[in-house]
């Protein structure tokens, strides 16, 4: 085995992720491990990459389901060039810029409402005079985007 390679605790130090996190990685397939003679893991440092990734990733709220997925459309024989991360980020912009554009909504909106002083969904005269928005369904009417008309 190269020399260049990683033991779990070191993986786990240089990560920041716990050992067992990271055995849960490698058990759904995100990141991988050589074994030594004596059946311990190896990691190659490029591992930490996609370490990185999956945290990020989780972070914004990816399912380990789709982060498996991306991390499974990288090439396997070789370190991922700066190119092949891009394809990958790029799928999930949109997603993403999404996710940005709710929660300034949210924070903003936060404001207001907390501004406001009455805290009611039901009595607020400034967001949902007299619970309207109940008739729209359930959830928050005001932050979710609205199904356009091809929507089913």
């Amino acid at each position: 085995m190269h020399e260049a390679t990683l033991t779990i605790g070191q993986l786990a130090d240089r990560s920041g992720v716990a050992p067992s996190a990271l055995r849960y990685y490698e058990r759904l397939g995100l990141i991988r491990a050589e074994r030594t003679g004596g059946n311990q893991r190896r990691y190659a440092r490029t591992e930490l990459r996609r370490v990185a990734f999956v945290r990020i990733s989780q972070q914004v709220g990816v399912s380990l389901e789709e982060i498996r997925e991306a991390l499974d459309s990288l090439p396997s024989g070789r370190t991922p060039t700066p190119d092949d991360w891009a394809a990958l980020s790029r799928s999930w912009r949109e997603r993403l810029d999404e996710k940005i554009r709710l929660l300034g909504k949210l924070r903003d909106d936060l404001d207001g409402c907390i501004g406001c002083g009455c805290l009611s969904l039901q009595r607020c005269t400034l967001y949902n005079p007299g619970d309207a928005l109940a008739a729209e369904g359930a959830g928050a009417r005001l932050m979710l985007p609205r199904p356009g008309p091809d929507a089913a």
